[in-house]
């Protein structure tokens, strides 16, 4: 069966929409309604009913879809082996949020390669959505992130803590600032940030911006005098270089990063990459306990 029929049903699957499929394969919408037609003709079955609201599966829709994911992780798997330089017996695909490869995911790498000299790795970047696409469809194996999403098939821990703090881009900013609110930006952490902020700091409930970029809004707060949440280990190289500064009497809310692995990775292997992501996670928090110390004062 063609891939590009099958990548793109389920691309219409996960997003609910030709037009958004589309944008996602960057082609047009009458190129995925074609496709998703051959599919339906070749299978018999009518696989999405069409409406202005959207493309809902159907019956037949949602059965294919367990076929769908077989065959694109198969097809991912085999891709992937068959790529496998010449000296390496294993690969590891690993991808993570932007804001997590510095840090973390780059030590991470350095675990591995100490710990599995014949594993070849290869670093993917992806928001979560992304990365939990990647990883449902075997084009990824592991993946850090901030936000993970729980599906069959992956196996969730916590790589480690971390901690929303407020920064400004102004020294000797504080919660009695008066300029604190009119210059304040809400940086959208997701739903239970949403929540422990509104009792935390109900006087900063409805700022008038909300910016739904992740760790891209320090570069707004930096260049613009503004403040904002931003995570504590991502932020701590420009509190020192001295570009942020912590707003005092401000609370901390906890954000913890996670690791997202996929359960068809060899136990084997799963053992290492997870022993060596918690080493990695304990030595980034050695260092920065510091930082981390100032924060929760």
């Amino acid at each position: 069966m063609d891939y590009a029929l099958v990548r793109t049903f389920l691309d219409v699957a996960a997003t609910g929409s030709f037009v958004r499929a589309a944008a996602r394969l960057q082609v047009t919408q009458s190129a995925v309604s074609l496709r998703i037609r051959r599919l339906e003709e070749s299978l018999g079955r009518p696989l999405f009913t069409r409406s202005k609201a959207g493309a809902e599966m159907t019956a037949a829709g949602r059965e294919f879809e367990r076929y769908a994911l077989s065959m694109i992780r198969v097809w991912e798997e085999a891709r992937q082996q068959v790529a496998i330089p010449e000296g390496f017996s294993e690969r590891l695909t690993i991808g993570a949020e932007s804001s997590l490869w510095p840090r973390l995911g780059f030590r991470w790498i350095d675990a591995l390669r100490a710990a599995r000299p014949t594993l070849s790795i290869r670093a993917e970047l992806g928001g979560p959505d992304r990365l939990t696409r990647f990883l449902i469809e075997g084009m990824a194996d592991a993946a850090l992130t901030y936000t993970p999403q729980q599906r069959p098939g992956l196996t969730v821990i916590k790589a480690m803590n971390d901690e929303l703090v407020m920064v400004a881009s102004w020294a000797g900013a504080s919660r009695e600032d008066g300029l604190l609110g009119e210059r304040y930006v809400f940086v959208d952490w997701g739903p239970e940030f949403l929540q422990a902020h509104a009792v935390g700091l109900p006087e900063l409930t409805n700022p008038g911006l909300t910016l739904s970029l992740g760790t891209l809004a320090a570069e707004f707060i930096m260049n613009r005098a503004f403040a904002g949440y931003l995570p504590a280990r991502y932020v701590k190289r420009f509190i020192d270089e001295g570009a942020l500064h912590l707003v005092a009497g401000t609370p901390t809310f906890r954000f913890p990063i996670w690791a997202v692995f996929r359960q068809e990775i060899p136990d084997d292997l799963m053992r290492v990459a997870a022993h060596t992501l918690v080493s990695a996670g304990e030595a980034l928090e050695s260092e920065q306990a510091p930082l981390m110390a100032v924060c929760q004062m």
